[in-house]
């Protein structure tokens, strides 16, 4: 669920921090795309130009029209995505925190949005409002196992990274640490 879970002020205030666009798979695809859009780029400029762009090919030979125009848009769209990839990154998009506290009975869910008017989502509630911690598990081709907090008048709210789901013995206990330190039933096991 989280990357790293903290308590603070004597066992009071529960905080874990939650890891958003800023991973590894995500660093290695915006890469990829870059190196790979790039290459398609040049490839296409160099049959326009005639001149040698590329250290490890000769595209020069290559006719503008179909393949050199087909290698500039292919490039294009590819630089395009790689832009977007890395300001997904760069935002760190589904990055924040959960904070639980017993002190002041007040539950903080944040997390970075995208570039708009909804940049950041913030969600706030009273420990009271708090029915239940919910597992779902969803298992198959494109397996869901997340954490939920089930709130009085709300919807369930996610408290889980997107991304791969997290193995059934992290679920399990962040999933009991949180129901312990709530006082509320876990749900769905």
């Amino acid at each position: 669920m989280t990357a790293s879970t903290t308590l603070n002020t004597s066992d009071r205030v529960l905080h874990q921090q939650i890891l958003g666009s800023r991973r590894f798979s995500n660093y290695w695809w915006a890469t990829i795309v870059s190196i790979g859009a790039s290459g398609f780029l040049l490839a296409g400029l160099s049959s326009y130009l005639k001149i040698n762009l590329l250290p490890f090919a000769d595209p020069t030979e290559l006719q503008f029209v179909p393949q050199g125009l087909a290698m500039t848009f292919y490039g294009i769209v590819g630089l395009l995505l790689a832009l977007y990839l890395w300001t997904l990154v760069v935002l760190d998009v589904g990055g924040g925190y959960n904070e639980f506290n017993s002190e002041t009975g007040e539950i903080k869910i944040f997390r970075k949005g995208f570039i708009g008017k909804n940049r950041q989502i913030e969600i706030s509630c009273r420990t009271q409002d708090v029915q239940a911690v919910r597992v779902e598990i969803k298992e198959g081709l494109n397996p869901r196992r997340a954490l939920y907090l089930r709130v009085k008048g709300r919807r369930n709210i996610p408290l889980t990274q997107v991304g791969e789901p997290m193995a059934l013995t992290q679920l399990e206990n962040e999933g009991a640490t949180l129901a312990r330190f709530l006082g509320v039933p876990l749900e769905g096991l």
